[in-house]
């Protein structure tokens, strides 16, 4: 089973690492998509952001990073994905992702599935968001992303 693993990554959090690690323990191949939300204001290029996956999943046989700038349904298809993986932090997380996934299944003509993944405990309050705020008060985040994440959020906000 092919699965795809969304988001824009920006930074990619210990939390994001948990929800690859697990998944690529269940799935034959899992597909980490940056994608490109218009909506937001990015800390890292698509570039960056891709070198640091890259960097953290070099020895994940079974995980690869791609990047796409559409609808990730279309992204979801052109790649024959069987579902896409979502982690659930909280309850407002789930009627957000439900919401996708509702529209996912729809213009799949029903054949790609979501699959929630539960947050651990542990990373229940970690984001991306979470981490550059933190960061801009030259606040130490080596113990919410990996250490080459961090050492590259130093360098962005010093």
């Amino acid at each position: 089973m092919r699965v795809i693993y969304p988001g824009s990554f920006d930074p990619v959090t210990n939390g994001h690492l948990d929800i690859i690690s697990r998944a690529s323990k269940i799935y034959d191949e899992v597909i980490v998509c940056v994608l490109i939300n218009n909506s937001k204001n990015y800390l890292f290029t698509m570039d960056e952001r891709i070198e640091m996956l890259e960097d953290i999943l070099y020895d994940y046989n079974n995980v690869k990073v791609a990047k796409y700038s559409g609808l990730l349904i279309d992204f979801a298809k052109e790649n024959q994905a069987d579902a896409i993986i979502r982690g659930i932090r909280a309850v407002s997380d789930y009627e957000t992702e439900l919401q996708f996934a509702q529209m996912n299944k729809v213009y799949s003509g029903g054949v790609v599935e979501t699959l929630f993944m539960v947050a651990e405990p542990k990373y229940s309050y970690l984001s991306s968001s979470i981490v550059k705020e933190i960061a801009s008060f030259n606040r130490d985040v080596s113990g919410l992303v990996p250490k080459n994440v961090a050492n590259k959020i130093k360098n962005k906000f010093n």
